[in-house]
């Protein structure tokens, strides 16, 4: 080879190492992050960096799993359990930024790169929880407990180590191994696949009008709002409507163009159920599928005894009670909220049946002639920022805290808000807040953590950064965000999430805020509602967004009477969902579904009234095929009979803002993450447990 030939084929060397020393050093993942509060400095992650991250922290705990085998002392907690449960922090590091963003920001790219990473991950897992070195160490140090002076705490991760590991194939033989090594990466690249449809489906569908008469019967927020979105899509002139909640609902309810609303609804409730690229029927019959060969694999009759024997309910045929118990009281309700439509339409002349498009738009007239009230005329006093600053209020009287808005943390999209949480001057963590819809992002609401609240291997306080987001209605003109009841309600639910991460007080970080059993994580946010239309609240923040009016005493008193109307519908179609739900993971047997013929025999067989849809239908039901809900819809109303009653212990003392009741709540409940058992938990808290009447009088059902 001649010389000048060798010379620049070094040069390419050099360079070439030159670039992936730099692709390391520059890489934000691989050093501690230098901005205020540790927050990840999003301004500088560039999606070029997510793989390598992956795929170094994948040989980190590796490393680290390997050391914990290699080990030739005796197995302890402090040598196994402990290593175990601090190991793969450049994994969860990566992980937390990753998840957030895809779900709330994301691209072609991202959705690239979690296609490509998501085998990988699972592969990862399934190394670590099937390796049998490490599960005979676990399984030693579990065995000889009470050998150890293991705190509470220590107790509980040793005893959910222990039982992951056996819950996730730990002891099957090596040819069942291989088995569910191949069903858990499947399922995982299903779900990522179900997800991506569904945001596709939900953007690509837009109603487009573009005469003005079309609109009559919407009030001008509402309008308004819709010519802001067409504009934003380059349709000046025109008005549009999405299938966004905030977008679709007000349609709904105000629009007199009854073929409209049928139209917008119909896409809303074919979402992944249209025989196209992005249909989800075929994914969701194979995640059904695998998921029964994955329970019976591990020795369990069906998914959902798989997932219950870990929560409160315990059994599928306690939830089936509890879903019964409810379902009974509430039909009647929906079926009378019906008739009451049904008069109104034959009244009127229409000489049609009532539809599930029609829903919305007669309980508004409803609602209206009842109770003189409708979300135009509350909105006005529900501006988010307010709404926002009346949580953090409730927040500080019960809790201490305070919340100081910062511009100088960073944040993924511009609609991010941030504030440093502290309590008496000492910091408690950072709270993002993440409003509005767009394309990006996908649908419903949620809270989560780019850090969670932990101790390090040396006591050190590890503080939380947690964020929320939600899909509220967005700014338009020149009015601000101006929310619904049910959207101010959302954020006081997420909100409760992120108080339970925010007061966590726990050492191990698998312990620690919501991570509880998905029957329970639903009582710290469901509690928090029921301040929301308080009085005593609701005059702190609900305040009219051009007078600074507070709401009048008339309006209410109206909320209050109308608090408890349409309640039939909305827990009918909420437990239409649950029980879907959970038919779908009760099959015993691996079975090739249709679909649509299961949905409709599972729907007939509970007697859903044809005016009612399933919140949730199974081609876009995100919550249990791509959420961690599966066979665990039921956790929200099971929860409300705990947070109905543990609402009741503050108004028993005649102050909802007690402070000795409220410092109880955080101590047994908040502050413990999952150190202990739920029951054991809400026991400590109230005394005693709760009953269902707590539920059905909250709803108005009893």
């Amino acid at each position: 080879m001649k010389k000048p030939v060798i010379i620049l084929l070094s040069l390419i060397a050099v360079m070439l190492f030159s670039c992936r020393q730099k692709v390391k050093t520059d890489n934000p993942f691989f050093s501690d992050y230098d901005t205020l509060f540790e927050v990840p400095p999003f301004d500088r992650i560039k999606p070029s960096h997510y793989i390598p991250a992956y795929m170094k922290g994948f040989e980190e705990q590796k490393k680290e799993i390997k050391a914990i085998i290699t080990n030739k002392a005796e197995p302890t907690f402090e040598n196994t359990i402990k290593p175990l449960e601090y190991s793969g922090q450049l994994l969860t590091k990566v992980s937390r930024v990753f998840n957030a963003l895809n779900s709330a920001n994301t691209d072609d790219s991202l959705q690239a790169i979690n296609r490509e990473i998501t085998p990988l991950f699972s592969k990862h897992r399934d190394d670590i929880n099937l390796n049998d070195s490490l599960f005979r160490r676990v399984e030693y140090v579990y065995n000889h407990m009470d050998n150890y002076r293991l705190t509470e705490e220590e107790k509980k991760v040793l005893d959910d180590t222990y039982k992951n590991f056996v819950r996730n194939g730990a002891a099957l033989s090596p040819e069942d191994k291989e088995k569910l090594r191949k069903i858990n990466q499947e399922l995982s690249l299903l779900s990522v696949k179900f997800g991506e449809n569904l945001l596709a489906e939900t953007n690509g569908f837009k109603l487009v009008i573009d005469k003005r008469e079309d609109l009559t019967g919407l009030p001008e927020g509402v309008i308004a709002q819709a010519a802001a979105m067409a504009k934003s899509m380059n349709l000046d002139g025109k008005w549009v409507f999405t299938l966004q909640v905030p977008s679709m609902t007000p349609f709904l309810q105000y629009s007199d163009r009854r073929d409209l609303r049928e139209k917008l609804f119909t896409a809303y409730f074919m979402k992944g159920d249209n025989d196209n690229q992005y249909d989800n029927k075929e994914i969701i019959a194979k995640i059904a599928k695998l998921r029964v060969e994955k329970a019976n694999l591990l020795g369990y009759k069906t998914h959902a005894h798989f997932v219950l024997e870990r929560n409160m309910a315990k059994t599928p045929e306690k939830v089936f009670e509890f879903l019964g118990q409810v379902w009974d009281a509430a039909i009647p309700v929906a079926k009378a909220e019906a008739s009451a439509q049904q008069e109104i339409i034959d009244r009127e002349g229409g000489k049609f049946k009532l539809q599930p498009w029609d829903w919305w738009y007669y309980t508004e007239k409803i609602k209206k002639e009842k109770f003189d009230l409708d979300d135009e005329v509350t909105r006005p006093y529900f501006k988010i920022d307010n709404v926002i600053e009346g949580m953090f209020y409730v927040a500080n009287r019960l809790y201490g805290l305070e919340f100081s808005k910062r511009d100088d943390i960073p944040k993924y999209h511009p609609d991010v808000l941030t504030w440093e949480v502290t309590r008496e001057g000492k910091h408690v963590g950072v709270l993002m807040i993440d409003n509005y819809p767009r394309p990006s992002k996908r649908g419903g609401a949620w809270c989560g953590a780019f850090r969670s609240q932990s101790r390090d291997e040396k006591g050190k306080m590890i503080y939380p950064i947690v964020t929320m987001v939600t899909n509220s209605t967005p700014p338009s003109g020149d009015k601000p965000s101006l929310l619904t009841t049910d959207e101010a309600n959302t954020l006081f639910h997420e909100f409760g999430h992120a108080l339970h991460q925010l007061l966590s007080n726990s050492t191990y970080p698998g312990v620690s805020g919501t991570s509880v059993p998905r029957d329970f994580v639903e009582l710290p946010s469901q509690i928090m509602e029921h301040w929301v239309m308080e009085p005593d609240v609701l005059k702190v923040y609900a305040k009219h967004y051009q007078t600074g009016e507070i709401i009048p005493s008339d309006i209410v008193e109206k909320l209050d009477k109308a608090g408890k109307f349409n309640t039939g519908f909305a827990t009918v179609e909420y437990l239409a969902a649950s029980l879907l739900d959970m038919e779908y993971h009760t099959l015993a047997e691996p079975v090739d579904l249709n679909i649509r013929e299961f949905e409709k025999n599972v729907l007939d067989k509970y007697g859903l009234i044809p005016e009612i849809k399933p919140r949730y239908r199974s081609t876009y039901f995100n919550h249990i095929w791509n959420s961690g809900y599966s066979a665990g819809y039921y956790s929200y109303i099971w929860c409300e009979i705990l947070d109905a009653d543990a609402f009741k212990a503050f108004k028993e003392t005649g102050d909802i803002f007690n402070r000795e009741i409220a410092s109880k709540f955080e101590k047994e409940i908040l502050s413990r993450g999952g150190t202990r058992d739920p029951l054991e938990m809400y026991l400590a808290f109230r005394g005693r447990e709760p009953s269902i009447d707590a539920l059905l009088e909250n709803r108005g059902l009893k």
